[in-house]
Formats: structure tokens, C-alpha cells, sequence
């Protein structure tokens, strides 16, 4: 082979080589500009193109990953957050610390993992569309919620079963825990972008403070009457 005839062979590898880098990423970049596009916007309201200009691709490529909007957004909630509940519950089938540790490191987690993430919109754009869409409602509750209960509820459940939290309503006191964590993703995507004293929430003192009052109560401890043989 002559230099001439070697250059453009490295070369056109080379290029080919680009190529399969870049439809190996075009995905991840179509999820990733989607998932700014429903935040920002809202499922309805955004557009196919749009998400295929942001990504920079054209929309017949879009289509050629993900078969519509439905689909382009399942997929994103699989990838920020569907997905992660096998890590999540092999994290909880290694833990060793008591459950009042568990249940503080799974709050704070959350909120680095997910809640302080543009994902937390997600929950904010299904609480306020849901009723329009209901097939991604259904999709939502399957593949987000009830993992999301189911893994809360185990949880609560070590605490019962090793004799660290009193006997409970488990399919109730889910929501004991919930509630905190939807509250933080609707402020941080509300009030939370507003300046001055709407921004003025700490979202981890916030969960510490929450865990506190989930394990504690609001009532100060009763104080003990003295043991009359103590004195003796």
C-alpha cells in the first residue's frame, strides 16, 4: 500500500471510528436533552423536534432510538430513575448499621442521587399532568412508585422485625417517609428556583429534621418516676 493509499485508509478509519463513538452516545444525549426539555417544559408542551435540536440530531433520528414522545420519556424515567432500585436494594441487603441509620442514609442518598438532580422534576411534571396522560400515569406508578413503596416498606419493616420501631401500618407509614421527598422536589422545582426567602430551605437539614421527627415524635420524653429501691 502506498503512503497516499495508508493516509486515507487511517484516515477513513478514523472517521468510522468517530462515528461509532457518536451513535453509541446519541442515546444518552437524546435522554439527557429530553429529560431538560420535560422539566423545563412539561411533557405536553414539549416537542419532538425540539428535543432533537437540543440533542443535534435531526427528528427522523430521534425516532429512530425512541418510536414517539411516550416512549423518549420512558425511557428517560427508566435512565434517571426507574433503573436504579436493583442497586438500590442490593445497598439495603449489605447494610449493617441499625435502621434508624438505614432510613437517614436512604433520605440523604436520595436527595444526592435523584432529589438534587434535574430527575426530581420528573415527579413535579407526573403530579401536575398525570390526569391528561393517564398511560404514563399507569407507567409511572408501575415502574417508579410502587418499587419506590415496596422499598420504603422494607425498610420500616427491619425496624419492626429487629425490635427498633414499634409495631406499624407499614402500607400508611410508607408515605410518613415519602411525603418529605416529594415535598423537596416540588419546592426545588417551584419555590426552591425563587430568590430570597424561598430559597432559603436547606434540603439536608430539612431530611435530617424530618428523619428526626419520623423517629422521634414531637412530644418531648416523659420523664421516668424514680425507683423508690433505687434510693435504698
Amino acid at each position: 500500500m502506498s503512503p497516499i493509499s495508508k493516509l486515507i485508509s487511517e484516515t477513513c478509519s478514523k472517521v468510522q471510528a468517530k462515528r461509532e463513538r457518536r451513535k453509541e452516545a446519541r442515546p444518552g444525549e437524546l435522554l439527557a436533552a429530553a429529560l431538560e426539555l420535560f422539566v423545563e417544559k412539561g411533557f405536553a408542551a414539549t416537542k419532538s423536534e425540539e428535543v432533537a435540536r437540543r440533542a443535534g440530531v435531526s427528528k427522523g433520528t430521534l425516532f429512530l432510538y425512541y418510536a414517539s414522545k411516550e416512549e423518549l420519556f420512558k425511557a428517560v424515567v427508566r435512565d434517571t430513575i426507574a433503573g436504579r432500585f436493583p442497586e438500590w436494594h442490593a445497598e439495603f441487603d449489605a447494610f449493617t448499621g441499625s435502621t434508624a441509620d438505614m432510613l437517614r442514609y436512604a433520605m440523604q442518598n436520595w436527595w444526592q442521587r435523584v432529589g438534587a438532580t434535574s430527575a426530581a422534576g420528573i415527579t413535579k411534571l407526573m403530579m401536575s399532568e398525570a390526569s391528561n396522560f393517564p398511560e404514563l400515569a399507569a407507567f409511572y406508578q408501575q415502574e417508579v412508585i410502587e418499587p419506590g413503596h415496596d422499598l420504603i416498606r422494607r425498610i420500616l419493616q427491619r425496624g419492626v422485625e429487629r425490635g427498633e420501631f414499634r409495631p406499624l401500618d407499614l402500607e400508611h407509614a410508607v408515605y410518613a417517609v415519602l411525603a418529605p421527598m416529594i415535598f423537596l422536589m416540588t419546592w426545588k422545582h417551584s419555590f426552591g428556583a425563587c430568590a430570597g426567602s424561598c430559597g432559603l430551605l436547606v434540603p439536608e437539614q430539612y431530611l435530617d429534621t424530618q428523619v428526626d421527627v419520623i423517629l422521634h415524635g414531637l412530644c418531648a420524653p416523659v420523664a421516668q418516676p424514680a425507683n423508690p429501691k433505687e434510693k435504698s
